[in-house]
């Protein structure tokens, strides 16, 4: 449930993810113009035919049983924790489908797609895949500073040098999987993110997302965006000769099944694209003074960097010069020193992007993704974040929704309208055309 509506006036209480919990507050529900959530979409009524129907009728790609022969090796590249797919639910599915093929547990393995994230712990791993496929394949961190790690394929006609991660080079097939939600400058995620940037070198990812500097990278947007052709680009440098195989989930906000895309990794991602802006685009009356949303909790808001993206979904629901308040404990801090470094330093949107058009530096670029927010609302988060980290990365931080709103009305007054948005991560607002 979302909200519980009570019983006098036009008061409404409302409990938004917060971490591994909630945060819970009240408003004059008159005043709310929309609750953006996801559409409500059927669920997978069997998970499991669904996987293995999307593996033996796939799209653009012949079936799986005319791609793996007996004795073949596979990579399966999975998320990271910040990107919930529910690996734990299909790779055993996938794992033991493999092993009918002919595939045995010691030619295949995992690799996860950190990009330029932290390692997993092997605790993490676990129960990332389930217990009983990490307790038979083996499993690799991608650590993109680690450059003996990678292999390299080629420039990209933009410049971007593709080195990739050695546990996918070696094998007859790589399966992507994973899932697809709207990205903020890449346009969507899944599908080829999961090579670029997922198991890329930090050279590679730090000259591919520079970028997204251009004004044409954006959220769902992949035509003349040189951000997501650039990955692509980077990625058929490695599929010229290697077999890729895609396998996407899309998930509600409940992180239950809602359809599997697999196949070929361009045209089943272009498929599942159309899926995901029917899912996750909503449509809003009009752009509101104020707009409340949440991350929709772990690990979604586990640290600013990833509480970004709820930011600027959000962003797209507020008037210019309104106030945002975020639901996010960010239990990680902000998940980057070079974040905090660059926003104490430089502190300022323009000083930033002058910087990074010089020089473009992961972690950089998230500091000027988060602040450039700012010139058009005033960010307030409510959260476990350090006040003074808060402020230096331009926003305020306040422990309860209350004080959240009572900081909100110093910037647009006591007469305002409201957007709320408990899924922030995932639901982009639309504008009426």
């Amino acid at each position: 449930m979302l909200f519980r509506s009570v019983d006098y006036m036009s008061i409404s209480s409302y409990s938004y993810k917060y971490g591994h919990g909630s945060k819970e507050f009240s408003l004059d529900s008159d005043r709310v113009l929309k609750e953006v959530t996801v559409a409500k979409m059927p669920l997978l009524e069997d998970v499991k035919a669904a996987i293995l129907d999307a593996l033996y009728h796939p799209i653009g790609s012949a079936p799986i049983n005319e791609l793996v022969q007996p004795g073949q090796k596979i990579a399966f590249i999975c998320n990271d924790p910040t990107r919930v797919a529910n690996s734990f639910v299909f790779m055993p599915i996938l794992v033991n489908e493999m092993n009918k093929l002919g595939i045995k547990d010691e030619d295949m393995h995992i690799v996860f797609a950190l990009g330029t994230h932290r390692n997993m712990t092997h605790e993490e791993m676990v129960e990332a895949v389930g217990a009983e496929v990490a307790g038979r394949l083996q499993m690799y961190n991608s650590d993109a500073k680690v450059s003996e790690d990678f292999e390299y394929f080629g420039e990209t006609s933009r410049g971007t040098p593709v080195w990739l991660n050695k546990h996918i080079c070696h094998v007859d097939h790589v399966i992507m999987t994973g899932t697809i939600v709207h990205h903020y400058f890449s346009g969507y995620g899944g599908g080829r993110k999961a090579i670029l940037p997922g198991v890329a070198a930090m050279e590679t990812v730090r000259v591919n997302h520079s970028f997204m500097l251009d004004p044409n990278a954006g959220l769902g947007k992949t035509t003349g965006n040189p951000v997501y052709e650039d990955q692509m680009e980077g990625v058929a440098l490695f599929a010229k000769n290697h077999s890729v195989f895609l396998f996407n989930a899309i998930l509600n906000a409940q992180h239950e099944f809602l359809k599997i895309f697999a196949g070929d990794y361009i045209k089943a991602h272009q498929e599942a694209c159309k899926f995901v802006d029917q899912v996750y685009g909503v449509e809003i009356p009009q752009a509101a003074d104020l707009v409340i949303a949440s991350c929709g909790g772990y690990p979604k808001d586990i640290n600013v960097y990833q509480l970004q993206k709820t930011m600027d979904n959000a962003w797209c629901a507020v008037r210019e010069g309104g106030v945002v308040i975020i639901i996010g404990e960010c239990e990680e801090g902000s998940g980057s020193k070079v974040l905090e470094e660059t926003c104490k330093r430089l502190g300022t949107a323009d000083a930033i992007k002058a910087e990074l058009e010089k020089h473009f530096e992961i972690g950089a670029n998230k500091a000027y993704a988060v602040t450039r927010l700012t010139k058009k609302a005033k960010f307030i988060l409510v959260s476990s974040l350090d006040p003074e980290l808060a402020h230096n990365l331009l926003f305020e931080a306040v422990p309860t929704v209350e004080e959240a709103l009572a900081e909100s009305e110093k910037t647009i007054g006591k007469d305002y309208n409201i957007i709320l948005m408990p899924e922030g991560s995932l639901t982009v607002p639309l504008l009426p055309a």
